[in-house]
């Protein structure tokens, strides 16, 4: 079999929404940026659980060929999303999504550093939907400081499909927003598209 090349960051751009495409958002609301280079990004200290460590690299594309970051602002959300959409070699998104499977079978528990200082964050597994090759979802809880409304609660959907993986990402306060289903849907099978599946 013949091996295929992976997306490129051009590919993966032109497969993200544009403005139009995403009802309830601004306009101008679903900004699309590349990663940046390993040098110039900020890096904080290895969370305290190795397991863990490997979920956060893997669900913002570190160590992909190509990655595309795209952000959702909805209009009365605060909070809003995003998705990193991330391209593997031939055959390797199906052994990191082997790896991001082990890992979050370990995973509960960490704490680390980040923008805002220390944090302590605990991970729950949640039914994955039933989307692209593989696909798997979890919930990163983190409590916050009495003055606001409730814990800081992200979803993160992870799915695989073919050389790619994509992770859609909702942040809520005090809530247990989700990533909206049908925009999972569309993304997933535009990756499927560009690959030939």
């Amino acid at each position: 079999m013949a091996v295929v090349a992976p997306l490129t960051v051009e590919q993966l751009r032109g497969l993200t929404f544009a403005d139009g495409e995403v009802a309830g958002t601004h306009e101008g609301g679903v900004p699309v940026q590349e990663a940046q280079p390993a040098e110039e990004q900020r890096s904080f200290p290895p969370v305290s659980d190795p397991a863990c460590q490997v979920v956060l690299d893997i669900r913002d594309g570190r160590g992909a060929s190509a990655v595309v970051l795209q952000t959702f602002n909805w209009k009365g959300d605060i909070w809003g999303g995003g998705s990193t959409l991330a391209a593997y070699e031939d055959g390797e998104a199906e052994r990191v999504f082997a790896r991001l499977e082990q890992a979050l079978g370990a995973c509960r528990l960490y704490e680390g550093m980040g923008w805002t200082g220390q944090f302590e964050a605990t991970l729950t597994r949640e039914r994955a939907p039933r989307v692209g090759d593989e696909a798997v979802r979890f919930r990163e809880t983190i409590p916050m400081e009495d003055e606001q409304p409730g814990d800081r609660e992200e979803e993160f959907t992870v799915v695989r499909a073919g050389n790619a993986i994509v992770t859609f990402r909702k942040l809520d306060v005090g809530g247990d927003a989700a990533f909206p289903a049908d925009l999972v849907d569309r993304q997933v099978e535009r990756l499927r598209g560009a690959q030939g599946r």
